[in-house]
C-alpha cells in the first residue's frame, strides 16, 4: 500500500513524510505553545518516532497523518489526517481525524482546509463510516476546528484520557464525531 495518494487543496499539499521533515517537525513538537494540551513537548527522538508511526500507519491501513506543506511558502506546516484510535480509549476501535500545526500557521484556516480533504479521502476513497476527534476539554482552538468541520460533540463519549493523569487539567477530554452519512447529507443523517 505504499503508493498512497497525495491530497491537494487550494493552498495545501498533504503528502507522505520525507527525511528532511524530521528537523522542522521536531521544532514543532518542541514548541511549548504547540504542545500546551499534551503532557510535555517532545524530544527529537520521540518526534522522529512519531514520523515512523505515521508512515507505518499508511502502510498498514492505507491512510495516515499527512505532512502538510504550503507550496512555495513552507515545506512543513505540521500534520493533518487519519489515525487509528489507541486501543485503551473507551471508543476504540475508531479512526481519529487529527492535526498539529506550527504556531506560525495558526489562525489561517489551514487545519480546517486540510482536514476537509482528509475527511473526503476517508469517506470517498477508504470507505470509512465514521471519524472521531478528541481533545482536552480546555482546548478551545481545536474544538472550534471540530465545529467548523461540522463534527458533532458526543457528551456521552467524553472521557478521562488515561495518558494524561499526570496533569489534572489535561485529563478531561471531549469527543466529537462525524458520520459519513451526515457528511454526505444522506437521509437518516443529522443534516
Amino acid at each position: 500500500m505504499s503508493a498512497q495518494p497525495q491530497l491537494r487543496t487550494a493552498r495545501l499539499l498533504l503528502r507522505r513524510w520525507r527525511g528532511d521533515d524530521r528537523a522542522p517537525f521536531a521544532a514543532i513538537n518542541a514548541d511549548p505553545e504547540v504542545m500546551e494540551y499534551y503532557p510535555a513537548p517532545l524530544a527529537r527522538e520521540r518526534s522522529d518516532a512519531l514520523i515512523e508511526r505515521f508512515e507505518a500507519t499508511f502502510e498498514r491501513h492505507g491512510y495516515g497523518l499527512w505532512a502538510v506543506e504550503l507550496p512555495s511558502e513552507r515545506p512543513l506546516a505540521g500534520y493533518v489526517g487519519l489515525f487509528p484510535v489507541e486501543p485503551e480509549l473507551p471508543f476504540a476501535p475508531a479512526v481519529e481525524l487529527g492535526w498539529r500545526l506550527a504556531r506560525e500557521c495558526w489562525g489561517r484556516g489551514i487545519a480546517t482546509e486540510a482536514a476537509r480533504a482528509a475527511i473526503a479521502f476517508a469517506f470517498e476513497q477508504r470507505g470509512i463510516d465514521e471519524l472521531v476527534a478528541y481533545t482536552a476539554a480546555i482546548n478551545e482552538r481545536s474544538r472550534r476546528v471540530m465545529e467548523r468541520l461540522e463534527m458533532t460533540r458526543d457528551p456521552e463519549g467524553d472521557f478521562r484520557h488515561p495518558g494524561r493523569e499526570v496533569s489534572g487539567r489535561l485529563e478531561a477530554h471531549v469527543l466529537y464525531r462525524l458520520a459519513a452519512r451526515d457528511w454526505r447529507g444522506e437521509p437518516g443523517g443529522e443534516s
